[in-house]
């Protein structure tokens, strides 16, 4: 997992490029084959909890239009900390979750990204998903999965 910064939505954009799913409640997704063995990873961009959609940037142009804007030096409709609270990547498919230990993950990740993460590491995100459901979004998803870490 990474701490949203500038950084790691500029390296989002130029190695992984636009997501392939975004959310009415700010969350971006890529989908790729990034594993050892072709196993497919899924890099979420979490929202802030309490995420609002800034004016000027639709749902599915978010994510392109600040990274364009970081990308350029011109300013963002939203700076990246108030709309996103950072970057998780995990297994996908859970049937292919056991084949890759949290550590080669992380190393895999960091090639991928060019950036190492903040904190590695198996996480339930079942009792995450409940809490934030319950909260109506006005929980974070990144700072749950950082407590669990220890992190």
């Amino acid at each position: 997992m990474w701490r949203i910064s500038d950084a790691v939505v500029l390296a989002l954009d130029e190695r992984l490029g636009q997501p392939v799913d975004s959310y009415v409640n700010g969350a971006q997704t890529w989908l790729r084959e990034d594993g050892p063995a072709g196993e497919m990873l899924e890099w979420r961009l979490h929202p802030v909890a309490g995420f609002t959609r800034p004016a000027g940037a639709g749902t599915h142009e978010l994510f392109e239009t600040v990274a364009l804007a970081l990308g350029t030096g011109a300013t963002p409709v939203g700076a990246p900390a108030t709309l996103w609270d950072g970057l998780e990547a995990f297994v996908a498919y859970a049937d292919e979750a056991g084949d890759i230990e949290p550590m080669r993950l992380a190393e895999i990740c960091t090639g991928v990204l060019g950036i190492a993460p903040d904190a590695s590491g198996m996480v339930d995100h079942e009792p995450i998903g409940i809490a934030w459901e319950q909260a109506e979004g006005r929980h974070s998803i990144l700072a749950a999965l950082f407590e669990q870490l220890g992190a």
